[in-house]
């Protein structure tokens, strides 16, 4: 299981919402479950987040 919160933390370089876009796809192909257990804070952060992650994620 992929929980955001070890995905952000794992990856402390990351300053944009699209970044992390790009690293949840990439964990994604070695992950069968993926948990939003917190909320990512950059400024470009969008109100979808949510379902953008999920859907980088799929």
């Amino acid at each position: 299981m992929l929980y955001l919160s070890e995905v952000l933390i794992q990856n402390p370089q990351l300053e944009t919402f699209e970044a992390l876009v790009e690293v949840v796809k990439e964990r994604a192909r070695s992950e069968m479950f993926f948990r939003i257990d917190v909320k990512p804070n950059f400024s470009d952060t969008p109100d979808n987040w949510e379902d953008r992650l999920e859907a980088a994620f799929t």
